[in-house]
């Protein structure tokens, strides 16, 4: 018998797959549906097919791309009324809301929307035509349609694993408004579509062109009317399961989680009393989106302002299995925000005079490193704006840049107390303290604007390359009404967020690499922590590769591996002894090349922090031999990573890169934590790697093997691990 070796049949089995697994059992029955179009490639493997198109049908504006399409009625108002995942045929809309809505001096504004739905369980078309509008809310005018514009003219002068700007559609609805009180108000809803995703991306900004002021308290961006995740007769909102088929970010969190889900500031599910026919006997299921910061209100409004709300992604998802919801997520930060994917290999210089810095970037140079970061602790003060100070970091940066190496430092905002007058004041107590690391400037506060201006004055003055901004903004409300920066405590939160977001664009635009503990990655910033406990570093080196392997490992499924950083401590760093520590270096050579490729081999850069990177020879062509393993695997090794195994220290552990554009299709790291040779069998699961036949392996550049592929696009894979070792695989 001939077997089928239909590519186009990837996604429908291993969906099958999944559900025999168990990990989509709930999908077709909760949801009736099923894989719509198994003729069309998944996109997760080869998304070049899928094209944004927008266009007006009759009474609709129709966006579409083979992956998601929205309709909006746009008449009598627009409202939208069809919302599918054209992957899987899921409908995710089951009622008509408004557009959006604004609290403006007191008094809730719906922007568009239609009146009329009696049932609220499900949106029937022939429906619509009944429907009617709302006349105090915001009425539809026109819309426009062009190519989406780069949100960041990102400049990129690093090695990044994508280097071209997102692509697709915009529309843009123009409304004026319906109430008297706020006529001179306009309100511009946009949608971006993009091509190769199932992504939408939704902003609007309000514009004043009348001569009042208007108080602008609220500004909810989005409300979707969607099926319910779950039902349930009894139950509270905040236990209920949410609505799992959208994924949803805004450029609006922080809180140092070093996960988006737990910075949020911007996602609320709501209940909706209008929907009457839902299961919950008190009408208490979590089915209404609307996405508002929380503590943003009290915004001014003058004659021709502008106000800009927050970027709302909406991200369609097709399966409830970890590992795709993780790579759709990564897949669309490669594309939406390409800086991410920079990914230069660094230092972290402690260092305490300038010959040190030279000597560090003599050993960069020498090794293949491409970059110096002066850590915290170091003799580097941006915050000095005297001309001996730039001319010193000027020369010094000219020196790294002879050398082709990138020069950046550390520099801290938050956690810190300037002066009561600078630091943030409490609305509890009316004095400095209460904030989220105790005391903090204020950003809109005259030290934290001269910060800011300071910071820019540096970057364009020494020419450096990179910014470690530690403490960056964390959400400290301030209720002081003699900050420059905002009015009072109400619109402190939504300025002081804008000057720090303002801050990482202006420099991400020239070309500045920005490192910053917080989730800005939407406006500018390039990596964040991967996830650790730092006291952990004082650990002995055998624990500490143990967890480096974990947070490698948890800290991946969200974020790729170019958006993280880990840690190496060459010298004591939390305390901890000798056995914690790698320095001498040439002393502890087995663990240094360990801890090396445990983070390259994730391409995952790491904070090597010490005076210097070798001290001998052997050390010096240790650390060469990882660096040019490295770049020589650099494309795959800096893709999407499967998670195979995570590390427990009692047997294997290991990731699989996997790249379906790349002639190395698959790099595979596996390691043996035990004090004993094992071999295993592993089964290695290549459907990412769009392999659907054969597999060709070779273990570090050995000998070349074929493995057939099974109906999971898996195969069996033995190999034997050394005591206390690691190797990799090569997938072609």
């Amino acid at each position: 018998m001939k077997r089928l070796n239909i590519p186009n049949l990837r996604y429908a089995l291993a969906c099958i797959s999944l559900i025999l697994a168990g990990q989509l059992s709930n999908v077709n029955a909760q949801n009736n549906q099923s894989v719509k179009d198994t003729s069309k490639p998944d996109w997760l493997l080869n998304s070049a097919s899928y094209k944004a198109a927008i266009y007006k049908s009759d009474k609709d504006v129709i966006l579409e791309n083979g992956l998601t399409k929205r309709v909006f009625r746009i008449t009598p108002n627009v409202a939208c009324v069809d919302y599918v995942n054209l992957i899987n045929g899921r409908q995710l809309l089951r009622s008509v809301k408004a557009e959006a809505r604004l609290t403006i001096n007191g008094k809730d504004y719906e922007v568009g929307g239609l009146k009329g739905q009696k049932e609220n369980a499900y949106l029937l078309p022939e429906w619509l035509d009944s429907f009617t509008a709302d006349k105090n809310a915001f009425q539809f005018v026109s819309f426009d349609i062009k190519p989406i514009s780069p949100y960041i003219k990102w400049k990129s002068k690093f090695w990044a694993s994508n280097n071209q700007q997102p692509t697709g559609k915009m529309v843009s609805f123009l409304y004026k408004a319906g109430a008297d009180e706020l006529k001179g108000l306009t309100v511009n809803v946009n949608y971006e579509l993009y091509d190769g995703l199932p992504l939408i991306v939704k902003s609007l900004t309000v514009q004043n062109q009348s001569d009042k002021v208007f108080k602008i308290d609220r500004v909810v961006s989005e409300v979707l009317g969607m099926v319910e995740e779950q039902s349930a007769v009894v139950g509270s909102p905040e236990k209920m399961a949410k609505p799992q088929g959208i994924y949803l970010e805004t450029n609006y969190a922080f809180n140092n989680a070093m996960r988006y889900d737990l910075s949020d500031q911007t996602t609320h599910w709501k209940v909706d009393s209008t929907y009457t026919s839902q299961v919950n006997y008190d009408y208490q299921t979590p089915c209404l989106l609307e996405v508002y910061p929380d503590k943003a209100p009290g915004i001014e409004l003058e004659k021709g302002g502008v106000f800009k709300s927050v970027r709302t992604l909406e991200l369609l998802m097709d399966s409830y299995d970890r590992e795709r919801r993780g790579l759709a997520i990564r897949k669309m930060y490669n594309t939406i925000a390409p800086w991410t994917t920079a990914n230069p290999i660094f230092m972290h210089l402690v260092s305490k005079n300038d010959e040190q810095v030279r000597t560090a970037i003599d050993q960069c140079a020498a090794t293949g490193y491409e970059a110096l970061i002066l850590s915290f602790g170091s003799h580097c003060n941006m915050e000095d704006t005297s001309a001996a100070n730039i001319k010193k970091w000027k020369e010094l940066a000219d020196y790294a840049h002879s050398k082709k190496v990138f020069i950046g430092s550390y520099s801290l905002f938050s956690s810190r107390k300037i002066s009561d007058e600078d630091d943030v004041i409490s609305p509890k107590t009316g004095k400095p303290g209460g904030a989220f690391f105790g005391n903090a400037p204020c950003f809109g506060s005259k030290w934290g604007l001269s910060y800011r201006d300071k910071i820019k004055n540096f970057y364009a003055h020494t020419g450096f390359d990179i910014w470690e901004n530690d403490g960056p903004y964390p959400g400290d409300v301030c209720a002081s009404t003699a900050h420059p920066g905002h009015k009072g405590l109400e619109d402190s939160q939504w300025r002081q967020m804008e000057i720090q977001k303002d801050l990482y664009r202006s420099l991400n635009e020239k070309g500045v690499y920005i490192n910053a503990p917080d989730w800005y990655f939407l406006d500018g910033t390039h990596k964040i922590a991967i996830g650790y406990r730092e006291v952990n570093f004082s650990l002995p080196r055998a624990n500490q590769m143990i967890l480096n392997r974990q947070n490698i490992f948890d800290g991946t499924w969200e974020k790729t591996s170019s958006m993280s950083w880990g840690f190496v401590p060459l010298t004591v760093y939390q305390g901890g002894g000798a056995e914690a520590v790698l320095e001498p270096l040439n002393d502890h050579l087995k663990d240094y090349e360990q801890l090396m490729m445990q983070y390259y081999g994730a391409g995952v850069q790491a904070c090597y922090r010490g005076p210097r990177l070798y001290d001998t020879d052997a050390t010096k062509q240790t650390v060469i031999k990882v660096i040019d393993w490295y770049k020589k695997y650099r494309d795959i090794l800096n893709s999407e990573i499967i998670h195979l195994r995570r590390a427990d220290g009692r047997d294997w552990d290991g990731i699989l890169h996997v790249n379906p554009s790349l002639k190395t299709k698959g790099l595979m790291m596996l390691y043996n934590p035990s004090k004993k040779e094992i071999t295993r069998t592993i089964k290695v699961p290549l459907y990412y790697t769009g392999l659907t036949g054969t597999a060709t392996l070779k273990e570090k550049e050995g000998v070349a093997k074929k493995y057939p592929l099974n109906r999971d696009y898996e195969i069996s894979y033995t190999c034997t691990l050394k005591p206390e070792s690691y190797t990799w695989v090569q997938i072609e």
